[in-house]
């Protein structure tokens, strides 16, 4: 649990070194999702930074499992490279678990993906072979966190012998990030589109060294296409495109930096919000409510299948043999395929949001909000976002009417408040519609696309996000 640090690479490698299970966590977090993780997860050890190692004080004591806590760059954790022995590297089986990755989860609880050392193997080959070639020596600048997808990057790179780069500020920061182009040649970084977004606007772009920037891997978020033009405009063919999740980190499709800027170059805009096709090894299919395969161009669930797929869930049979029935993982994301195999996403069948390059699921903001007496039904949706990508609308039926502007704008002040108790800062709301009640079917489902028409109408009646209550 810890911002970007140099050792959290160290920790990695010693980790899977000694046979052992790595969970990388997100380090915005709320404590008490970290407190279920490490409970789940059973973890024994911990390497923190130092604000994630004082929350150990409150919530250790419900972590029996849990044997030591040692922040990165201590004393303590300076002591472990001393040892008067050298342990032997651990004999495992390329089904050995390696990679625990905490998804968000539907239900309101995240599920372990089980990513083992073959998976991560076949990672690194789809990478090399249909993303970026790496030479000893090129680099690679974590802006994005360690514990997702620069993370998974930092093995390709070591396996090549580049250099990995952490950033003094531990994150994303446009103009640190543009300035480290100067000592660090053939660079590369992975970006969700949001922070794309963020350093072709930074100040200090024309100042920049940017024919040492080799290239950006972009994905963890639709990058729309009015976006990647500006952005190829602003960076030159340096833009190449992943499409993956968790279950199969970074490697469902691929976009190489060649392929996109051919589509640039013919203005095919259907090409350019494809997320290209599929990796080396992997099957990509589109079914339909049977698993059947569909012909090009008809929308049914993105299916996949290959080295790079989980083992599974952990500790979660049922959900496992859900996801991954019939020998497909079943991806939950809607999408079509073109006759040249080049896969265009339409929809996620989950309602899964993508803020920021993070996952939000609707689910777990609506179990928070209606954890407060004030409110009586919360449904929660997405809206694209210029800078974000997705913001998270939640749509709320208050127990007691809202008779004015003032009386929207506290209760809205509250929830901000209540949400922050139970859930990560970045999951929070950042718009609330006031509602006398949520339009639903005759089942009573809820209509997720009509409160969207909603919110979008009233959106474009308003200049202020934040001001789209009406009952």
């Amino acid at each position: 649990m810890s911002r970007n640090d140099p050792g959290y690479i160290e920790a990695l490698f010693a980790i899977w070194w000694a046979g052992l299970i790595a969970v990388p966590i997100n380090a915005k977090l709320h404590p008490r999702e970290l407190e279920f993780v490490l409970s789940d997860s059973d973890a024994r050890f911990a390497f923190t930074d130092a604000d994630w190692y004082a929350a150990f004080s409150r919530i250790g004591h419900s972590l029996p499992n849990l044997e030591r806590a040692v922040p990165l760059g201590s004393r303590e954790y300076e002591n472990l490279f001393v040892d008067s022995g050298v342990a032997p590297i651990a004999s495992v089986d390329p089904t050995a678990a390696a990679w625990l990755f905490y998804t968000s989860g539907t239900t309101g609880r995240p599920k372990g993906v089980v990513i083992s050392h073959g998976n991560l193997y076949a990672m690194i080959n789809c990478f090399l072979g249909d993303v970026e070639a790496i030479a000893p020596g090129d680099a690679i600048i974590h802006a994005a966190p360690l514990s997702h997808g620069s993370g998974l990057y930092v093995l390709p790179h070591v396996a090549r012998g580049a250099v990995n780069v952490v950033p003094e500020s531990s994150g994303f920061d446009a103009g640190e990030t543009l300035a480290l182009l100067t000592p660090w040649d053939h660079a590369l970084m992975f970006a969700a589109p949001t922070m794309v977004k963020r350093l072709i606007a930074a100040p200090l772009l024309g100042d920049a060294r940017l024919e040492r920037l080799k290239c950006i891997v972009y994905g963890g978020g639709p990058m729309y296409v009015e976006d990647c033009k500006a952005a190829f405009a602003a960076l030159g063919p340096r833009l190449a495109q992943i499409y993956g999740q968790g279950e199969t980190p970074m490697t469902i499709t691929a976009m190489d930096r060649l392929t996109l800027a051919e589509a640039i170059a013919r203005d095919d805009d259907a090409r350019i919000g494809s997320v290209g096709i599929a990796q080396t090894g992997i099957d990509v299919q589109i079914g339909d409510e049977l698993d059947r395969a569909l012909p090009p161009g008809e929308v049914g669930e993105v299916l996949v299948r290959g080295p790079t797929v989980m083992q599974g869930y952990w500790r979660n049979p049922h959900a496992s043999a859900k996801a991954l029935a019939g020998g497909w993982l079943h991806t939950g994301d809607l999408g079509t395929v073109d006759a040249a195999g080049f896969l265009t996403l339409k929809d996620r069948s989950r309602d899964l949001i993508i803020s920021g390059g993070s996952n939000i699921y609707p689910r777990e903001v609506e179990e928070a909000l209606l954890r407060h007496a004030g409110v009586a039904e919360a449904a929660v949706i997405g809206l694209r976002h210029d800078e974000w990508g997705e913001s998270v609308v939640a749509c709320v039926v208050p127990r007691a009417p809202l008779l004015d502007e003032a009386a929207r704008a506290a209760f809205e002040r509250v929830l901000d408040a209540h949400c922050l108790e139970h859930i990560a800062r970045f999951k929070r709301p950042r718009t609330y519609v006031f509602l006398s009640e949520l339009p639903k079917n005759n089942t009573g489902k809820v209509l997720k696309t009509a409160l969207r028409e909603t919110v979008s109408r009233a959106k474009a009646g308003s200049s202020d996000d934040r001001a789209l209550s009406s009952e």
